[in-house]
């Protein structure tokens, strides 16, 4: 099973405007080259997994479906935007971005700085479950729009 990435998204700064962006430098153990996590200054900076951040994009066609909440592109403020892929499944193990390789450590959950941001009261009931990854880059590269997000198979 494997995947592709949708959208790529960057903030230099905290509250700063996500930008998409068509392909990133992922340094390992830093993150996005130009990312605000990159520099250490993200309000999640010191939570293990801030070096990149996911969301599938059938979660949220799902939200806007179920909820009628739009999230433009970026405006969630994940990184990147998958799709065709179940990001659950990645949880706790290995993957590939392109030839960046990450690792998925734990559920990027909805917070309130977004639902109020977004000005959308109900959005962090709405993402719940559906908020994404929040992962570590192992091996740095480059991540490209269109790449395959492709699980590492490991030997038995």
């Amino acid at each position: 099973m494997h995947g592709t990435v949708r959208h790529i998204h960057i903030a230099p700064e905290q509250g700063a405007p996500p930008e998409a962006v068509t392909a990133v430098d992922a340094v390992a153990d830093a993150g996005l080259r130009g990312d605000r996590y990159f520099q250490a200054e993200g309000t999640f900076a010191e939570r293990d997994g801030s070096d990149l951040t996911l969301i599938e994009a059938e979660a949220l066609e799902a939200v806007a479906a179920t909820f009628d909440l739009e999230i433009e592109p970026g405006s969630h403020r994940r990184n990147v935007t998958t799709t065709g892929i179940s990001l659950e499944s990645l949880l706790g193990t290995t993957f590939t971005m392109g030839d960046v390789r990450c690792r998925a450590v734990d559920r990027c959950a909805p917070c309130a700085y977004l639902e109020r941001h977004l000005d959308q009261p109900g959005l962090v009931d709405a993402l719940d479950g559906r908020g994404g990854l929040r992962c570590r880059v192992l091996e740095g590269g480059t991540i490209t729009v269109g790449d395959e997000v492709r699980p590492v198979q490991t030997e038995q």
